[in-house]
């Protein structure tokens, strides 16, 4: 609440701060498209260009329309409606408001969003005036969406706050400025007058803007936090007196305790007795943690030995969600005091914000941060947090984290520090795919209970490949729940989720909760394709249920099957569609027992890819032998009415008419908003101007081949993420039309990389990766079978290369075994891929990987073929947009054969894929990023024509400078990625590499002074409502150096140090070979730091010498503390030689860059010359001591200092 400094007389009370949504009496709407009449036709149109008019929306102006009387009802426009953009070229001018204060017969445009406000509380021309003032403006920038234009929703409108009088109040004020616009006839006083209105507007509203601005701080936040949480019918408890683990101990075993008095035989647990339980409940990684919270029958557990009795204790009781044995609590303020034990971890005491408890034992932690700070503080926070060793102990069982500052709320599964990837949080989105952002609402959606409970119970998933918890995103938990709904009534349906968003993982926790929630159901059958049998789904189904309540069994063969439908078993069955036929027409005898049996089973059918999975007419053949089934399809790409099955007589052609309802949708649109997925780069490189692009003759040669080839191999050096060096560069997919189209790629490839054609692979690529390209070629089971006769020799051949490549010992009665290896190769989950030895670069295929297989680190498809099919392409597109890493910004598609076609069959697939446009999906084509670029540098030279320029610029001219450089990198990066591009363009557009690096120093700087401006680190608000907005989270995109390198080192280590507790132990030679290979590339290191490369060649030497030493540590912050040491040693001794404040010379050390100490004046005034001269034997004269002190400085910075800052 807020009181205005300059009021009409009369009023005290507090203006209240509300949401647009709450002054409204409906959800805001949008108008209708605009059809104008030259005729008086008494329906008039409220048009955009009527929100500039000053005062009020004059009917007059109006334009009429041919609409009749039902759309007139349909619109509903009132006396006081009030109409605000959604669309404007510029970010400033969106939103403009304007009200309506007259009465008749009127619609409004599609480009307008109507508020109708609550008449008998809102004054309807105040509520315009303060829409159009500063403080409503600055939010509707910020939420608004910008890309070639500006665009602004109606739930982002809704979300904006005010600050509001009572009415009497707001009519004063209004009417004050109605009757004085009144007297104002010239356009240009109107002008005038409009701007008095803001100017009063943020006079009286000067406390309740700053209020607005002003953040709120972190305590208030955690404090309403945990009033949300334990307000009305919520359980959880809030327990203030828990500040300490031996708090928390002592908490953990009075619930025990109480929950297992049977078990006790009320006897309390003896202290040695605890010590067995605390001892069990010290947990390597999460992901252990998450193994352990599985339980037994639901059921998770402590075994006590007590005397000679093994006493089994409950912990948690999953099937008491929200009841029973369970006990939530709240805590906050939790002090995790330092390792005093390790003296490798960093000595420092850190209390966490707010931790959620289910019996005793921490589940959720959530770190807050005030409005004026980036959610990304907090997730750095955590990830500090885990490196310092703060998760262990009663902590290491923690599954979920969450990050706030209030406005931008997100979540994310437990990990350990080198393993946590800001692209994996998830926001909240509501049934309806609406963002939930706000920390309270987010809290009411998702922390409350049951819901927290369930996100810990049935909603995480362990990946045993990747040894990884993952906490399912929220239109994946709509999707489930809305099975669950339709499967309690008896009804089918389908779930539409865009390739690439989790289907196989949603479809398997669907499958698995049918059968836990809903006891009528006998068995619950996945289906899959016999094709699909050597994909990633049968894996990654037994991957996630290795650790589940429910057992998954994989059918090895018809009498498999037939045993297990027979047996009581409820299970997870996954069979392929062709057994499960058999089964039905040739292996049960009709009037037998299991005939019967087995036909009256109320089964739950859960089809993956059932656009394609299970034709109509099987599908009806299965529907009338289990007649009490159910059927739930998943999909990314359905048939509709334009892309349908066949006709077949009176079989369905669509996906809904085939499974029923649409259960859930989630496109590409919003997978890509929620940044679930990641849009699509399209290249179209095949022949212009052909007559006849579907000529296939003209790409079947060596000439078109070497073409295709050189892209792959010389110009896709971004593409395929080379800037990130060896061991982190992308995969791709080279796929062609038929298997002999394939394997002559396949043999061309060979004979390239042995250098036995005319192309040559460029030096740039080699010094990155000398091996490359590392290939193979691969095909389905049944694309074996069909082409086998012609294709064995060559298949073995291939087989034998890629045996020699990564010593494997498959041949051709093999084949499903070495296309589950290659998956697993491309995939890199486990650790012993992500070595460069053991990865490959492009693989070559026909129409296996190209749906159902999921490698994040795949980043492009290479199409040689005619474009298929719309359900086909987006499922090849799908292949390569998953979230990765940060330089991953999209999926790269790159078509050789007919660019006219191809283009047109994107752009329909696409649209029919997603809300009707391309728009967010596909990225502009170099026609259009070009032009963009060169304006971008343009833009950034009148900024700061040189990087030197900016050291002299204002504080508001550094902000301007910022922006203009965030834009220029993010252009830069996306145009280095197409295959048009080459380093020689440079010179052509006006700028160089080192001149770029430049302006990233700069940039870097002006980043750190505009966070200090900013009270990032004060805890002050932003200066002044005129600034320019920088996105202070921004990455670089198109710079890279060698903190790759650094970090692909680090996690090396860290796997040699911390190997996968349920692989077998490596042999001390496999060990020594793992060694060999770190070290090796830390000499790479050394070429271009030195220092950094002495302390890890110094680290390696030490696990040589004892391979137990750092077991369990993060080497991440292991060497960040061995840095640190080096950093405090070298301040400290040029501190002690020139007596210079340690303080002032550290912060100069943290922020040098481009040659500057940003506190060269603060130094020199507190260095003392007294104290040295005294000290000093050879001392330097006092008129030449402040000059040679700062050139000491700035040779230690360079030499000493700047290697180890610059790769942090």
């Amino acid at each position: 609440m807020g009181k205005p400094t300059i009021r009409f007389e009369g009023y005290t009370d507090d203006w209240e701060q509300r949401k647009v949504s709450e002054i409204a009496i409906e959800k805001l709407s949008n108008g209708i498209m605009n059809n104008q009449s030259d005729d008086e036709t008494g329906v008039k149109h409220i048009n955009v260009i009527n929100m500039y008019d000053t005062d009020k929306i004059h009917p007059e102006k109006l334009t009429f329309s041919n609409y009749d009387e039902e759309a007139v009802k349909k619109c509903n426009v009132e006396f006081g409606d009030i109409f605000l953009t959604r669309s404007s070229l510029k970010p400033e001018g969106i939103a403009e408001a304007n009200v309506l204060l007259d009465s008749g017969r009127f619609v409004y445009d599609d480009h307008l969003i109507r508020l109708k406000v609550n008449k008998e509380k809102y004054d309807p021309f105040f509520v315009k005036l303060n829409l159009s003032g500063n403080a409503f403006k600055r939010q509707f920038i910020v939420r608004a969406k910008t890309t070639a234009f500006t665009t602004i929703g109606q739930e982002d409108i809704s979300e904006c706050l005010g600050f509001f009088p009572k009415k009497e109040e707001q009519q004063q004020i209004g009417e004050y400025f109605m009757t004085l616009d009144h007297l104002i006839t010239l356009h240009q006083h109107k002008q005038n007058n409009l701007k008095n209105i803001l100017k009063y507007i943020e006079i009286t509203l000067i406390i309740t803007k700053e209020a607005a601005k002003m953040p709120e701080l972190e305590k208030i936040i955690e404090e309403k936090l945990i009033d949300q949480l334990i307000y009305g019918d919520s359980q959880w408890t809030y327990r203030k007196d828990l500040k300490t683990e031996e708090d928390l101990w002592k908490n953990f075993k009075y619930i025990l305790e109480q929950n297992n008095k049977d078990r006790l035989n009320g006897e309390s647990l003896s202290e040695s007795e605890f010590e067995q339980v605390k001892n069990q409940l010290q947990f390597s990684s999460f992901y252990k943690a998450g193994e352990w919270l599985v339980g037994e029958n639901g059921k998770v557990q402590v075994h006590v030995q007590r005397d000679t009795e093994r006493l089994h204790l409950v912990v948690m009781n999953h099937e008491h969600i929200a009841g029973g044995s369970s006990v939530y609590e709240v805590i906050n303020q939790y002090s995790a005091l330092k390792n005093e034990e390790d003296d490798t971890l960093p000595a420092r005491d850190r209390r966490f914000d707010v931790t959620l408890m289910i019996n005793g034992l921490p589940m959720i932690h959530i770190e807050l941060k005030s409005r004026q700070h980036s959610y990304m503080d907090g997730f750095h926070q955590i990830k500090k947090y885990i490196g310092e060793g703060k998760f262990t102990g009663i902590f290491s069982a923690v599954q979920m984290f969450v990050v706030s500052n209030g406005e931008d709320t997100k979540y994310f599964a437990a990990a350990n520090d080198t393993e946590l990837n800001p692209k994996f949080m998830s926001g909240w989105v509501d049934r309806n795919n609406n963002a939930v952002t706000n920390y309270l609402d987010f809290a009411k959606s998702v922390l409350r209970i049951p819901e927290a409970h369930e996100m810990i119970a049935r909603y995480t998933v362990l990946d045993e490949d990747a040894k990884r918890l993952i906490l399912l995103r929220p239109y994946q938990i709509h999707a489930i729940e809305s099975i669950r709904e339709a499967s309690k009534t008896g009804k089918s349906g389908y779930v539409w989720h865009t390739t690439g968003s989790g289907k196989t993982l949603t479809s398997y926790k669907a499958t698995r909760n049918l059968l836990m929630d809903i006891p009528a159901i006998d068995k619950a059958i996945f289906l899959i394709d016999r094709k699909d049998l050597d994909t990633q789904t049968t894996m990654a189904f037994q991957a996630y249920a290795n650790n589940d309540l429910v057992d998954v069994d994989e059918t090895d063969n018809v009498n498999d099957l037939k045993k297990k439908l027979k047996s009581d078993d409820r299970q997870v069955i996954v069979t392929t569609i062709q057994k499960m036929q058999i089964l039905i027409s040739k292996r049960l005898q009709e009037g037998t027992s299991e005939y019967s049996k087995i036909k009256n089973l109320k089964i739950a059918f859960v089809v993956d890819e059932c656009h394609r999975a299970v034709t109509p007419k099987t599908k009806r053949e299965l529907e009338r032998f289990f007649g009490r089934s159910l059927w739930y399809g998943f999909t990314g790409t359905p048939r509709f009415g334009e892309n349908p099955y066949p006709q077949l007589g009176d079989l369905p052609r669509t996906t809904e008419e085939l499974y029923g309802k649409r259960l859930h949708k989630y496109t590409i649109q919003n997978a890509i908003h929620d940044n679930a997925v990641l849009g699509f780069q399209v290249e179209h490189n095949g022949p212009k101007n052909m007559e006849d692009e579907t000529n296939v003759n003209v790409y079947d040669n060596e000439t078109h081949m070497l073409k295709v080839l050189d892209i792959i191999l010389n110009k896709s050096y971004h593409k395929l993420g080379f800037q990130n060096g060896k061991g982190q560069t992308y995969e791709g997919i080279l796929t062609t039309s038929s298997i002999q189209m394939a394997q002559k790629y396949y043999d061309l490839l060979t004979r390239v990389k042995k250098g036995e054609t005319s192309l040559e692979i460029d030096e740039k690529i080699k010094q990155v990766l000398p091996d490359f390209p590392k290939f193979a070629i691969t095909y389905s089971v049944t694309e074996n079978e069909e082409g086998s006769h012609v294709n064995q020799q060559k298949m073995q051949q291939s087989l034998d290369n890629y045996n020699q490549m990564f010593g494997t010992k498959y041949d051709f009665s093999q084949i499903q075994g070495y296309n589950s290896n290659l998956n697993k190769r491309l995939a890199r989950k486990d650790t012993k891929f992500k070595s460069r030895n053991e990865q490959l670069d492009l693989v070559i295929v026909v129409d296996r990987l190209l749906t159902g297989f999921d490698a994040p680190c795949l980043s492009t498809i290479f199409i040689d073929r005619q474009p298929m099919g719309p359900h086909d392409l987006i499922q090849a597109f799908s292949r390569t947009n998953r979230i990765f890493d940060k330089n991953k910004t999209y999926g790269q598609i790159v078509t050789f054969q007919a660019p006219k076609l191809f283009k047109e069959s994107v752009d329909n697939a696409v649209k029919l894929y997603s809300a009707g446009s391309t728009e967010g999906a596909i990225l502009a084509e170099w026609d259009k990023v070009e032009p963009a670029f060169k304006k971008s540098l343009t833009a950034l030279r009148v900024s700061a024509e040189t990087p030197d320029d900016v050291a002299h610029m204002s504080l508001n001219e550094k902000r301007v400078f910022a922006k203009m450089f965030q834009t220029f990198d993010r252009l830069f990066a996306q145009i280095k990625s197409f295959t048009k591009y080459n380093d020689s363009m440079l010179e052509e557009y006006g700028i160089t590499e080192e001149e770029y690096e430049k302006y990233v120093g700069r940039y870097q700087n002006v980043m750190e002074e505009i966070k200090l401006a900013d009270g990032e680190e004060k805890g002050e608000p932003p200066v002044g409502p005129e600034e320019i907005e920088v996105d202070p989270d921004y990455e670089l995109m198109a710079y890279s150096n060698t903190k790759i390198d650094y970090e692909y080192i680090i996690n090396l280590i860290q796997n040699i140090v911390t190997p996968n507790e349920d692989e077998e132990e490596i042999s001390s030679e496999e060990r020594q070979k793992q060694i060999e290979e770190v070290k090796q590339y830390i000499e790479e290191m050394r070429k271009d730091n030195a220092k950094v490369a002495d302390i890890m060649s110094n680290l390696v030497y030490e696990i040589e010498l004892d391979e137990r030493k750092y077991r369990g540590q993060s080497i991440l912050n292991i060497v960040e503390n061995m840095k640190h040491d080096c950093i405090d040693k070298v301040v400290s001794d040029f501190c002690r030689t020139w007596y210079a404040s340690k303080e002032d010379v550290m912060y100069a050390a943290l922020h040098y860059r481009n040659g500057e100490i940003p506190n060269e004046s603060v130094i020199k005034s507190t260095i003392d010359y007294t104290m040295y001269k005294e000290v000093q034997e050879k001392a330097v004269p006092k008129f030449k001591y402040y000059a040679q002190c700062m050139k000491e400085l700035k040779k230690v910075l360079d030499e000493e200092i700047k290697p180890l800052i610059d790769i942090a």
